[in-house]
């Protein structure tokens, strides 16, 4: 009689496991619904998604990396979909549709070679050469600019804004994202330095998107502390603090016994001293402006505003910096320390109300290293999705100076190295072929999905715009408001050429990844989910079209 094998369990209770085809269906299913998601979003025909959340907030957006994030995806292999986008966000600001939908559709295609029996690893090599090669095309492709093509540099923003819900003022955003980041970048020994952060993006609800304005300095959401201070100060000597104008509490526990109200009255009165004696070292220095991050006592505010000193206090450290940048202050933490030398100066502080809100304007200022753009729109989630745009334009701008190097868009590039792979393709004669030649047909994703969100023939089109490059025309893109291929650099559909290498780069890193995992080992959780995997994961295993959870 045969001895009953007894089972041997080497993971915890509760654990679930999915291995080999099963694992690797599911985990690609999982990207690609991400992608599928934000694919209709594509282009300048490309449609909104509106977002609610448990708090009944709404966001109403076009913008990739916004929407992967509102929207809280669950599945493991879906948020690793949802970091291409972020990585894309953060390295150029603008092209996270585009990585994600390349990422999705590479996936798909590696799921054909994977039903035809070609094995991850050399489905991986072939896209990872095959990447290589794209970036290569594309360098050789691309073309120069510098700080000094005004027009091109514009036309780089438009392509942001276009398809946007700010779209019908893009020629006035167009024009304020350039002078913006001309405004804030630094050249060193032929280095470009740009910090997005030296771009103020502040946001106020009423006007229309067109009354949107560039401040040639900072815009502060703070009012003066005391009514009775200046609402405009002409020629401004402003001082950063980094401290209290206040008396510190002791740091230890101190027990102060009074015993008549004289001693009481004294204490009091060296509390008053000690407060004028710092509004006194302020107005010694010069200053007039006084930006505090911390707190400003009630006492020294009267005093400040005896003095005529315009004074705004718990100001941001990062305003703080901006402030710095744009004026020549010095941000002094000890008031002791504070000499006329430390003051910025301005050629205005003003306070104005936008809406129903009191902000501070510093504006006029000489060569400002920061800039603020307030943003305007009839509604919280039209100005919203304005500043959205203008981060993408922004974004795309300094990509642009930053490399030097900029292509056409309406899916010509992605055409062009499509064809110039199939050529490589040719030169290899394993199984990575196939994977070169998967790579090539999944660039092609791009100008198909612009031609169905137009409500175009994908196919007809398809046809078209090879045939076009195969004649040379290597900036032959769609054009979705005629339904034609033209040629795009004409058009003025221009983008910088980091959004292409770096949406490449990821997208198939990314691909390789997840093509590789082949055994997902989800472990129990405790708590609300019980003993199963975590949310959304939809227990892995029984998957189907429905497992991600969003």
């Amino acid at each position: 009689m045969a001895k009953e094998v007894q089972p041997i369990f080497i993971l915890p209770e509760g654990t679930q496991r999915t291995t080999g085809r099963t694992a690797q269906r599911n985990n690609i299913m999982a990207a690609k619904l991400v992608a599928e998601t934000v694919r209709t979003t594509l282009g300048p025909k490309g449609m909104d998604k509106m977002i609610v959340d448990s708090m009944g907030d709404i966001t109403i957006t076009n913008d990739g990396v916004t929407i992967l994030e509102e929207m809280h995806v669950e599945h493991p292999a879906a948020k690793m979909i949802v970091e291409v986008a972020k990585t894309q966000e953060a390295e150029v600001g603008d092209g996270t549709t585009t990585a994600v939908v390349i990422a999705g559709e590479l996936l798909r295609r590696a799921e054909e070679l994977l039903d035809r029996n070609v094995h991850p690893t050399v489905i991986a090599k072939g896209f990872r050469l095959a990447e290589e090669k794209a970036q290569e095309i594309l360098d050789k492709i691309a073309e120069p600019v510098s700080e000094k093509d005004d027009a091109i540099l514009r036309k780089i923003a438009g392509t942001a804004l276009t398809g946007k819900a700010a779209e019908s003022s893009k020629d006035v955003l167009s024009e304020i994202a350039v002078k913006a980041v001309k405004r804030v970048i630094e050249y060193d020994n032929g280095h470009v330095h740009f910090d997005r952060d030296h771009i103020k993006l502040e946001r106020k609800t009423g006007g229309a998107v067109e009354s949107t304005e560039l401040i040639e300095g900072i815009v502060l959401e703070k009012e003066a502390v005391h009514p009775s201070m200046p609402k405009l100060v002409k020629t401004p000597k402003i001082a950063l603090l980094d401290c209290a104008v206040e008396i510190k509490d002791t740091e230890i526990d101190a027990k102060i016994e009074i015993t008549d109200p004289s001693q009481m009255q004294a204490f009091l009165n060296q509390e008053e001293t000690l407060l004028i004696e710092m509004v006194d070292r302020i107005s010694a220095s010069g200053a007039n402006v006084v930006f505090c991050q911390k707190g400003i006592d009630d006492l020294a505010q009267h005093f400040l505003a005896k003095k005529n000193i315009y004074a705004a206090r718990r100001v941001k450290k990062s305003d703080l910096e901006a402030l710095s940048r744009a004026t020549g202050a010095r941000i002094v933490t000890s008031l002791k320390d504070l000499t006329s030398k430390d003051l910025g100066t301005a050629g205005m502080v003003e306070e104005r109300k936008i809406g129903s809100e009191d902000m501070t304007f510093v504006t006029g200022c000489k060569n400002p290293k920061a800039v603020t753009i307030l943003v305007r729109g009839g509604t919280e989630h039209v100005a919203d999705e304005a500043k959205r745009a203008l981060t993408d334009a922004i974004g795309d701008v300094a990509a642009a100076l930053k490399i030097g190097k900029i292509v056409a868009g309406a899916g010509a590039p992605e055409v062009e190295v499509a064809k110039e792979l199939r050529k490589y393709a040719e030169s290899f004669s394993g199984r990575e072929q196939l994977a070169i030649s998967a790579f090539a047909d999944a660039l092609e994703v791009i100008p198909r999905t612009l031609a169905e969100n137009a409500g175009m023939d994908p196919i007809d089109l398809l046809v078209e715009l090879k045939a076009a490059h195969d004649k040379k025309q290597k900036w032959a893109g769609i054009d979705v408001f005629r339904g034609k291929i033209v040629d795009s650099w004409a058009a003025g559909v221009i983008e910088p050429l980091k959004i292409k290498t770096q949406a490449l780069s990821s997208a198939s890193e990314v691909a390789c990844m997840i093509l590789r995992i082949d055994d997902v080992i989800a472990g129990s959780q405790k708590g609300s989910h019980g003993g199963g995997m975590p949310p959304g994961m939809g227990g892995m295993g029984g998957m189907g079209g429905h497992g991600m959870d969003m």
